[in-house]
């Protein structure tokens, strides 16, 4: 059985085969990830410059930091842009990044950890998270996995059992770090791109089933993921431990009404609201910029979403709309992900907020993934009229 979309990428009725084409970069969506960038560096210097004047001596360094490492990231997606997509699909190339990132992955495992936790490779003056690349990873790995499978995702065979062996492995790694969240992000882009590929409903309800002992094991029988629950639950009953960041955040969002109290003038930043220019950074855009910052941003979002889907779906091979769809649903999935906890929507967990927050290795790896979505929208199947597409939905 084909599906969803490998019916959409059949030739379109009444004009033959689609022709592939190379044409201009999508110029919509790199006004739209430019404008993102932009609007993070002005709000990383409002967050950071007290905390950067208190750990650096200098309210700039903070932001000197970050933008650096948005140069460097834009000279990668520059780099991503002019490699051709289809080059990701070849087995060498594919195993070459699965084992660079196995290789990376367990690094940091070997050396001194930072606070218990093993995620960062020193560089230097720079530390570098490789969870961050695994998600570009899993994408370009179950990308290629449903292709193989030409749609019969759920007959076991030998490929299905390497691809579930190399998610594992990726997953593994991640969660022994300890990075519960960016474990739960790669499953869940996993999941997504399975879902698209045809993976039947009952697959997931099952896989939901066994996972309740690993739930009880690996967040009820951990302290502080414990705490995290028990504090989104109800933030008021432990207001200075464990409710005390969503409560601080809350505040702020709060505070800030529908205009906001004007850049640079918010208070929580100044030592209550804890990672203001990391984690908590919305909170921060939500009292300084009001309910028409956070809609403003939101849209952001949601036009880069629209504009990611158009490329992916007219993206010239199945490959190419499901490493697009991919690669947008992991940018849309972690901003989600990281409001719903400023907002306390969902319990509390540090992911960055793609382009926004502080975090090089983020920014790098987003960016990056910019580029390969830029280059899939090189390489078309050619425009569909309204008509067109009326016949094929009919056909």
């Amino acid at each position: 059985m084909r599906s969803g979309l490998e019916q959409f990428l059949k030739p379109v009725p009444g004009r033959g085969n689609a022709v592939n084409r190379k044409i201009p970069y999508d110029r919509t969506l790199i006004l739209i990830v430019l404008s993102l960038v932009g609007f993070g560096l002005v709000m990383v210097f409002s967050a950071s410059s007290v905390v950067s004047r208190e750990l650096y001596g200098s309210p700039e360094s903070i932001l000197t930091r970050q933008f650096l490492a948005m140069v460097v990231s834009l000279i990668c997606m520059v780099v991503a842009m002019k490699v051709d997509y289809h080059l990701y699909e070849k087995p060498l190339v594919l195993g070459l990044l699965f084992s660079l990132t196995l290789i990376l992955l367990c690094l940091p495992l070997l050396g001194p950890g930072v606070n218990g936790a093993h995620r960062w490779i020193n560089l230097g003056p720079v530390n570098f998270q490789p969870s961050e690349l695994a998600k570009l990873v899993v994408i370009l790995i179950t990308a290629y996995f449903l292709v193989r499978q030409g749609g019969q995702i759920e007959k076991p065979n030998r490929g299905f059992l390497l691809y579930a062996m190399a998610i594992a492995a990726i997953f593994v790694l991640v969660l022994v770090e300890p990075d519960f969240g960016t474990s739960m992000s790669l499953a869940l882009i996993a999941a997504f791109l399975l879902f698209l590929g045809g993976l039947q409903y009952r697959f997931y309800i099952g896989l939901g089933l066994l996972s309740i002992p690993a739930f009880y094991f690996l967040v009820y029988q951990i302290p502080y993921r414990r705490d995290r629950i028990l504090s989104f639950l109800d933030p008021a009953a432990d207001q200075y431990g464990s409710g005390y960041q969503i409560l601080q955040s809350l505040i702020a969002v709060g505070s800030g009404g529908v205009t906001g109290q004007g850049f640079a003038a918010g208070t929580q930043k100044l030592y209550f609201l804890p990672e203001p220019h990391t984690d908590f950074i919305f909170a921060v855009i939500g009292e300084e910029l009001g309910l028409l910052g956070c809609l403003a941003l939101i849209l952001l979002f949601m036009l880069l979403f629209w504009r990611g889907v158009r490329v992916s779906l007219r993206a010239d091979t199945l490959f190419g709309t499901l490493v697009g769809l991919g690669i947008v649903s992991m940018m849309v999935f972690q901003a989600f992900i990281n409001i719903s906890v400023a907002l306390s929507l969902l319990p509390t967990k540090g992911i960055p907020l793609p382009f926004i927050s502080v975090g090089g290795s983020s920014i790098v790896v987003m960016l990056t993934g910019v580029g390969i979505l830029l280059n899939i929208s090189q390489h078309t199947r050619g425009r569909v009229s309204r008509q067109e597409w009326v016949d094929e939905t009919a056909a």
